[in-house]
């Protein structure tokens, strides 16, 4: 038998492009491309916004916080300088609430309280209650008194009944506690009526309601007097 020579391959020529096995596709990575290439992936755009939208909150919180305390700041300077001028507040107080009450008008004219644009310094005068409705009922001249006060605290509401009843005029504003004791209730009452300054006039009830505060219900407290 002769023997048979295999098929000679033809040789390729240089400008013939490269052939691709059989079966096998055109691969990047891990994964085939089948066709046209695979696309590239598109990146969320949510997260970003969600960042941006963050920081622009905490600008904003930030920007009002540095403003408040820009006003704040420019408020206690004001009210450190007075410059809306002081206005005086004299308050006739019965002995036995005079300490509690002293003190915290040590404590409100160190800090420069400011009521309706002023500086309001408090002097606060112990006198017996029966001196005092003597004096603002026309039974003895006011002048006993010092002329009349912008608010009075007598022990208890007996004598503010017996300004009222005599007096009707004198009253800016009804009494309020401040106090409590055994037969004594402590009410505070703004004198002036209708012809009271407004500044007196709400500086009287701004001390009646500092008064009234924690601190300084202790002060009463420590006098045997108890809270409101």
């Amino acid at each position: 038998m002769g023997r048979h020579s295999l098929p000679e391959e033809p040789v390729p020529h240089p400008l013939d492009p490269p052939k691709r096995a059989a079966g096998r596709s055109e691969t990047t990575g891990s994964h085939r491309i089948v066709g046209k290439k695979a696309p590239r992936r598109r990146i969320a755009k949510w997260p970003i916004a969600a960042v941006v939208l963050a920081a622009l909150v905490a600008l904003g919180v930030f920007g009002w916080n540095w403003a408040d305390g820009l006003l704040n700041s420019r408020a206690e300077a004001e009210a450190a300088s007075c410059a809306g001028g002081t206005s005086d507040l004299r308050v006739l107080v019965t002995p036995s609430a005079a300490q509690p009450v002293t003190q915290a008008a040590a404590k409100w004219n160190q800090a420069a309280t400011v009521v309706h644009g002023r500086c309001i310094h408090v002097t606060v005068e112990s006198m017996p209650s029966a001196q005092v409705l003597d004096a603002l009922t026309g039974r003895t001249n006011v002048d006993a008194i010092g002329g009349l006060p912008a608010a009075w605290l007598p022990e208890s509401g007996y004598w503010v009944s017996e300004l009222t009843t005599a007096k009707p005029e004198l009253i800016s504003s009804p009494a309020q506690s401040v106090a409590t004791a055994r037969s004594a209730d402590y009410p505070f009452i703004c004198l002036g009526g209708k012809a009271a300054d407004d500044i007196q006039q709400r500086a009287a009830q701004t001390f009646r309601e500092y008064l009234k505060q924690p601190a300084q219900q202790a002060d009463f407290a420590a006098a045997g007097i108890k809270a409101a």
